[in-house]
């Protein structure tokens, strides 16, 4: 979807970029991709809200594929509800804007158990390590809930996900259902890292803990 994004703002394609997408910002990989694609010519900056645009109407042209060829990770789908049932508030930090990031979550229906008007998105900062505080911010403002971040769970599958969550002073579970294997994960320092959620009463416990 990005490289295509980027060939209807560029009327070219982007070329065999490489770019690791993985625990970065829309606006982030957009930026990069565009920094390969102009290399010759320099520059990008100014394309990059034309191509953001592009990307949100592309992925939601692709929802109904989303749904069709996509699939939710284990235990995901019972850890939240038990979650909600318990009380606590759950909302998306992410890299994706805030459009696509609705987008994705209502594709595997998992829309209900999260709060997204209090989340944070590549479209707030570019800058993923700043997503923690607007985050919080949205929580007091818009639900009138002063959150500790000590007691906030960052839960994500790349070390840029950890930087994160410390740079926001959180706690961080680490999943290893994402390009990370086990490994790398525990050797960047997580509070936890798991393969998967598949373990409902173990994910649930920790993250009540």
């Amino acid at each position: 979807v990005f490289d295509d994004a980027v060939a209807s703002v560029l009327g070219r394609p982007a070329g065999d970029h490489r770019v690791v997408m993985g625990g970065k910002t829309d606006p982030q990989i957009v930026l990069e991709v565009l920094a390969f694609a102009l290399a010759d010519a320099g520059g990008g900056d100014e394309h990059v809200p034309a191509v953001l645009e592009a990307l949100e109407k592309g992925l939601q042209a692709a929802a109904e594929e989303l749904r069709r060829d996509g699939c939710q990770l284990p235990g995901v789908a019972e850890v939240l509800p038990r979650l909600d049932a318990a009380g606590t508030r759950q909302t998306l930090l992410t890299g994706n804007s805030a459009a696509n990031a609705a987008v994705k979550v209502a594709a595997f229906g998992l829309s209900s158990w999260l709060d997204l008007e209090i989340g944070a998105y590549g479209s707030d900062d570019p800058n993923r390590n700043a997503l923690v505080p607007v985050a919080l911010e949205r929580a007091r403002r818009l639900r009138a809930l002063d959150i500790d971040p000590a007691e906030v769970w960052v839960v994500g599958d790349t070390p840029r996900d950890l930087a994160c969550a410390r740079a926001g002073g959180t706690r961080c579970l680490l999943v290893a259902t994402g390009h990370c294997g086990l490994d790398e994960l525990r050797a960047a320092g997580a509070d936890e890292v798991l393969e998967d959620l598949a373990d409902v009463d173990a994910v649930v416990d920790l993250l009540l803990a």
